[in-house]
Protein backbone atom coordinates (compact mmCIF):
# COMPACT_ATOMS: atom_id res chain seq x y z
CA UNK A 1 0.00 0.00 0.00
CA UNK A 2 1.26 3.25 -0.71
CA UNK A 3 2.04 5.85 1.40
CA UNK A 4 -0.15 8.23 -0.01
CA UNK A 5 -3.16 5.64 0.32
CA UNK A 6 -2.57 5.08 3.82
CA UNK A 7 -2.80 8.47 4.57
CA UNK A 8 -6.17 8.71 2.90
CA UNK A 9 -7.36 5.71 4.56
CA UNK A 10 -6.06 7.24 7.89
CA UNK A 11 -8.09 10.45 7.13
CA UNK A 12 -11.13 9.02 6.71
CA UNK A 13 -11.03 7.06 10.02
CA UNK A 14 -10.39 9.97 11.38
CA UNK A 15 -13.22 12.09 9.96
CA UNK A 16 -15.25 8.72 10.95
CA UNK A 17 -14.65 9.27 14.82
CA UNK A 18 -15.49 12.78 14.79
CA UNK A 19 -18.99 11.76 13.39
CA UNK A 20 -19.27 9.00 15.54
CA UNK A 21 -18.15 11.85 18.49
CA UNK A 22 -20.65 14.44 17.36
CA UNK A 23 -23.85 12.13 16.91
CA UNK A 24 -22.80 11.23 20.50
CA UNK A 25 -23.09 14.35 21.70
CA UNK A 26 -26.17 15.09 19.85
CA UNK A 27 -27.74 12.09 21.77
CA UNK A 28 -26.53 13.65 24.95
CA UNK A 29 -27.44 16.55 24.07
CA UNK A 30 -31.47 15.70 24.06
CA UNK A 31 -30.91 15.18 28.10
CA UNK A 32 -27.42 17.19 28.91
CA UNK A 33 -26.68 20.67 28.98
CA UNK A 34 -23.69 21.37 25.99
CA UNK A 35 -22.03 22.74 29.02
CA UNK A 36 -22.14 19.55 31.07
CA UNK A 37 -21.04 17.83 27.33
CA UNK A 38 -18.12 19.68 26.64
CA UNK A 39 -16.84 19.35 30.53
CA UNK A 40 -16.74 15.29 30.07
CA UNK A 41 -15.13 15.33 26.67
CA UNK A 42 -12.48 17.45 27.42
CA UNK A 43 -12.04 15.96 30.79
CA UNK A 44 -11.29 12.49 29.01
CA UNK A 45 -8.86 14.07 25.93
CA UNK A 46 -6.53 15.58 27.64
CA UNK A 47 -5.13 13.03 29.63
CA UNK A 48 -5.14 10.91 26.57
CA UNK A 49 -3.48 14.06 24.52
CA UNK A 50 -0.77 14.26 26.99
CA UNK A 51 -0.58 10.07 26.71
CA UNK A 52 0.01 10.78 23.00
CA UNK A 53 2.89 13.74 23.38
CA UNK A 54 4.62 11.70 25.76
CA UNK A 55 5.04 8.79 22.95
CA UNK A 56 5.66 11.38 20.19
CA UNK A 57 8.46 13.10 21.59
CA UNK A 58 8.34 13.49 25.43
CA UNK A 59 6.73 15.84 27.93
CA UNK A 60 8.78 18.62 26.66
CA UNK A 61 6.57 18.90 23.57
CA UNK A 62 4.04 20.62 25.95
CA UNK A 63 6.31 22.96 27.38
CA UNK A 64 5.00 26.53 25.74
CA UNK A 65 6.66 30.29 25.60
CA UNK A 66 3.01 31.86 24.46
CA UNK A 67 1.08 31.13 26.88
CA UNK A 68 -1.80 33.92 25.95
CA UNK A 69 -1.57 32.35 22.41
CA UNK A 70 -2.80 29.31 23.75
CA UNK A 71 -5.34 30.98 26.40
CA UNK A 72 -6.71 32.80 23.62
CA UNK A 73 -7.12 29.74 21.12
CA UNK A 74 -8.75 27.53 24.26
CA UNK A 75 -11.32 30.50 24.43
CA UNK A 76 -12.17 30.55 21.28
CA UNK A 77 -11.97 26.62 20.91
CA UNK A 78 -14.43 27.08 24.06
CA UNK A 79 -16.98 28.79 21.63
CA UNK A 80 -16.56 26.75 18.85
CA UNK A 81 -17.50 23.63 20.59
CA UNK A 82 -20.19 25.22 22.63
CA UNK A 83 -21.75 26.63 18.63
CA UNK A 84 -21.25 23.35 17.44
CA UNK A 85 -22.91 21.14 20.24
CA UNK A 86 -25.80 23.44 20.23
CA UNK A 87 -26.34 23.51 16.75
CA UNK A 88 -26.33 19.39 17.41
CA UNK A 89 -29.61 19.57 19.71
CA UNK A 90 -31.24 22.42 17.47
CA UNK A 91 -30.30 20.84 14.14
CA UNK A 92 -30.10 17.72 12.09
CA UNK A 93 -26.72 16.36 12.32
CA UNK A 94 -26.59 16.50 8.38
CA UNK A 95 -27.24 20.29 8.15
CA UNK A 96 -24.86 20.75 11.13
CA UNK A 97 -22.25 19.21 9.42
CA UNK A 98 -22.62 21.03 5.94
CA UNK A 99 -22.76 24.36 7.77
CA UNK A 100 -19.25 23.46 9.24
CA UNK A 101 -17.44 22.55 6.19
CA UNK A 102 -17.85 26.55 5.79
CA UNK A 103 -14.88 26.75 8.12
CA UNK A 104 -11.98 26.81 5.46
CA UNK A 105 -13.66 28.69 3.21
CA UNK A 106 -13.92 31.69 6.49
CA UNK A 107 -10.20 30.78 7.10
CA UNK A 108 -9.50 31.67 3.05
CA UNK A 109 -11.18 35.45 3.31
CA UNK A 110 -9.84 36.42 7.01
CA UNK A 111 -6.37 34.60 6.49
CA UNK A 112 -6.01 38.69 4.49
CA UNK A 113 -6.68 40.96 7.31
CA UNK A 114 -5.26 38.83 9.86
CA UNK A 115 -2.29 37.12 8.48
CA UNK A 116 -1.43 39.81 5.74
CA UNK A 117 -1.62 37.24 3.21
CA UNK A 118 -2.21 38.14 -0.39
CA UNK A 119 -5.75 36.23 -1.24
CA UNK A 120 -5.72 35.19 -4.88
CA UNK A 121 -8.54 35.55 -7.44
CA UNK A 122 -9.62 32.18 -7.51
CA UNK A 123 -9.72 31.08 -4.09
CA UNK A 124 -11.93 34.50 -3.25
CA UNK A 125 -14.06 33.60 -5.73
CA UNK A 126 -14.25 29.95 -4.68
CA UNK A 127 -14.93 31.10 -1.36
CA UNK A 128 -17.42 33.09 -2.40
CA UNK A 129 -19.62 30.10 -3.84
CA UNK A 130 -18.95 28.14 -1.24
CA UNK A 131 -20.97 30.90 1.39
CA UNK A 132 -23.65 30.94 -1.52
CA UNK A 133 -23.96 27.10 -0.84
CA UNK A 134 -24.21 27.99 3.25
CA UNK A 135 -26.91 30.28 2.32
CA UNK A 136 -29.05 27.14 0.49
CA UNK A 137 -28.59 24.96 3.50
CA UNK A 138 -29.15 27.79 6.40
CA UNK A 139 -32.05 29.41 3.88
CA UNK A 140 -32.55 32.82 5.63
CA UNK A 141 -36.14 33.88 5.19
CA UNK A 142 -37.28 30.69 4.07
CA UNK A 143 -40.17 29.18 6.32
CA UNK A 144 -37.61 26.40 7.35
CA UNK A 145 -35.23 28.43 8.48
CA UNK A 146 -34.00 27.68 11.82
CA UNK A 147 -31.92 30.13 14.11
CA UNK A 148 -29.71 26.97 15.21
CA UNK A 149 -27.94 27.33 11.57
CA UNK A 150 -26.48 30.79 12.54
CA UNK A 151 -25.14 29.31 15.98
CA UNK A 152 -23.34 26.43 13.66
CA UNK A 153 -22.16 29.44 11.37
CA UNK A 154 -20.63 31.16 14.73
CA UNK A 155 -18.83 27.64 15.45
CA UNK A 156 -17.42 27.34 11.83
CA UNK A 157 -16.23 31.22 12.17
CA UNK A 158 -14.89 30.02 15.29
CA UNK A 159 -13.23 27.23 14.51
CA UNK A 160 -11.71 29.10 10.98
CA UNK A 161 -10.09 31.69 14.14
CA UNK A 162 -8.45 28.28 15.27
CA UNK A 163 -6.94 26.84 12.40
CA UNK A 164 -5.41 31.22 11.29
CA UNK A 165 -4.09 30.69 14.91
CA UNK A 166 -2.31 27.29 14.11
CA UNK A 167 -1.43 28.76 11.00
CA UNK A 168 0.64 31.45 12.52
CA UNK A 169 2.51 29.74 15.60
CA UNK A 170 1.90 26.39 14.74
CA UNK A 171 5.56 26.64 13.21
CA UNK A 172 6.76 28.06 16.66
CA UNK A 173 5.19 25.79 19.20
CA UNK A 174 4.76 21.96 19.27
CA UNK A 175 1.50 20.01 17.64
CA UNK A 176 0.74 18.59 20.92
CA UNK A 177 1.38 21.77 22.98
CA UNK A 178 -1.08 23.51 20.43
CA UNK A 179 -3.68 20.53 20.99
CA UNK A 180 -3.19 19.99 24.83
CA UNK A 181 -3.78 23.59 26.05
CA UNK A 182 -6.62 24.07 23.16
CA UNK A 183 -7.95 21.51 25.04
CA UNK A 184 -7.01 22.56 28.85
CA UNK A 185 -9.14 25.65 28.60
CA UNK A 186 -12.27 24.73 27.67
CA UNK A 187 -12.47 21.88 30.17
CA UNK A 188 -11.61 25.29 32.68
CA UNK A 189 -13.95 27.30 31.59
CA UNK A 190 -17.04 24.05 31.23
CA UNK A 191 -15.70 23.25 34.76
CA UNK A 192 -16.33 26.77 36.43
CA UNK A 193 -19.77 27.09 34.45
CA UNK A 194 -20.65 23.14 35.26
CA UNK A 195 -22.08 23.59 38.80
CA UNK A 196 -25.00 25.38 37.01
CA UNK A 197 -25.96 23.22 34.56
CA UNK A 198 -25.11 19.54 36.52
CA UNK A 199 -27.53 17.06 35.75
CA UNK A 200 -26.11 13.41 36.74
CA UNK A 201 -25.60 10.56 34.69
CA UNK A 202 -27.84 7.73 34.28
CA UNK A 203 -26.69 4.61 32.93
CA UNK A 204 -25.83 4.58 29.09
CA UNK A 205 -24.87 8.11 29.02
CA UNK A 206 -21.26 7.48 31.19
CA UNK A 207 -20.59 5.40 28.34
CA UNK A 208 -22.21 8.25 25.67
CA UNK A 209 -19.08 10.95 27.98
CA UNK A 210 -16.44 8.52 27.62
CA UNK A 211 -17.09 7.70 24.05
CA UNK A 212 -17.10 11.41 22.97
CA UNK A 213 -13.36 11.92 24.63
CA UNK A 214 -12.27 8.79 22.92
CA UNK A 215 -13.35 9.47 19.73
CA UNK A 216 -12.10 13.44 19.76
CA UNK A 217 -8.99 12.10 20.70
CA UNK A 218 -9.10 9.08 17.69
CA UNK A 219 -9.93 11.87 15.30
CA UNK A 220 -7.30 14.29 16.43
CA UNK A 221 -4.82 11.45 16.53
CA UNK A 222 -5.75 9.90 13.23
CA UNK A 223 -6.22 13.05 11.23
CA UNK A 224 -3.10 13.94 12.45
CA UNK A 225 -0.99 10.76 11.38
CA UNK A 226 -2.76 10.85 7.84
CA UNK A 227 -0.85 13.99 7.11
CA UNK A 228 2.46 12.27 7.73
CA UNK A 229 1.65 9.64 5.44
CA UNK A 230 -0.29 11.83 2.37
CA UNK A 231 -0.17 15.38 1.39
CA UNK A 232 -2.22 17.72 2.84
CA UNK A 233 -3.97 18.78 -0.43
CA UNK A 234 -4.56 15.50 -1.34
CA UNK A 235 -5.35 14.12 2.15
CA UNK A 236 -7.77 17.47 3.29
CA UNK A 237 -10.26 17.15 0.64
CA UNK A 238 -11.56 13.40 1.96
CA UNK A 239 -12.54 15.71 5.09
CA UNK A 240 -15.53 16.06 3.47
CA UNK A 241 -16.77 12.40 3.90
CA UNK A 242 -18.04 13.34 7.03
CA UNK A 243 -21.46 14.33 5.05
CA UNK A 244 -21.76 10.60 4.36
CA UNK A 245 -21.88 9.30 7.93
CA UNK A 246 -23.88 12.08 8.96
CA UNK A 247 -26.60 11.82 6.55
CA UNK A 248 -26.09 8.11 7.66
CA UNK A 249 -25.95 8.36 11.44
CA UNK A 250 -29.20 11.10 11.40
CA UNK A 251 -31.08 8.63 9.36
CA UNK A 252 -30.14 5.49 11.18
CA UNK A 253 -30.70 7.06 14.74
CA UNK A 254 -32.91 10.24 14.28
CA UNK A 255 -35.07 8.68 11.16
CA UNK A 256 -33.68 12.51 9.57
CA UNK A 257 -33.75 12.73 5.72
CA UNK A 258 -32.01 15.76 4.47
CA UNK A 259 -34.21 17.77 1.99
CA UNK A 260 -32.91 18.24 -1.44
CA UNK A 261 -31.77 21.46 -0.57
CA UNK A 262 -29.23 20.41 2.29
CA UNK A 263 -27.62 18.02 -0.23
CA UNK A 264 -27.10 21.01 -2.92
CA UNK A 265 -25.81 23.48 -0.56
CA UNK A 266 -23.60 20.98 0.86
CA UNK A 267 -22.27 20.31 -2.36
CA UNK A 268 -21.49 23.26 -2.97
CA UNK A 269 -19.59 24.33 -0.31
CA UNK A 270 -17.61 20.70 -0.64
CA UNK A 271 -16.57 22.08 -4.79
CA UNK A 272 -15.76 24.93 -3.29
CA UNK A 273 -13.27 23.56 -0.38
CA UNK A 274 -11.77 21.11 -3.05
CA UNK A 275 -10.97 24.08 -5.46
CA UNK A 276 -9.07 25.59 -3.07
CA UNK A 277 -7.24 22.50 -1.67
CA UNK A 278 -6.46 21.84 -5.27
CA UNK A 279 -5.01 25.44 -6.02
CA UNK A 280 -3.12 25.45 -3.32
CA UNK A 281 -1.58 22.50 -4.15
CA UNK A 282 -0.56 23.68 -7.59
CA UNK A 283 0.69 26.74 -5.93
CA UNK A 284 2.47 24.67 -3.51
CA UNK A 285 4.02 22.32 -6.41
CA UNK A 286 5.41 25.64 -8.18
CA UNK A 287 6.93 26.93 -5.47
CA UNK A 288 9.19 24.11 -4.74
CA UNK A 289 12.95 24.48 -5.89
CA UNK A 290 14.31 22.96 -8.82
CA UNK A 291 17.29 20.65 -9.51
Amino acid sequence: MSPSLLGILIMCAGVLCLALGDAISKWLGATYDPIQIIFFRTLISLPLIALLARFNGGWQKLKTRRPGVHLLRGLIFAGTMFCFVTGLTLLPLAETTAIAFAAPLFVTLLSGPLLKERVERLPFIASLVGFAGVLVVVRPGAAGFQWGALIVVGAAVCYALMMITARRYGGKESLWAMVFYATLVPLIVSAMLLPNVWRMPEGAAWLGFIGSGIFGVGAVSCITLAFRYAPAALAAPFDYTAMVWAVLLGWWLWDEVPDIWVFIGALVIIGSGVAIALYERQVAIKARPTT
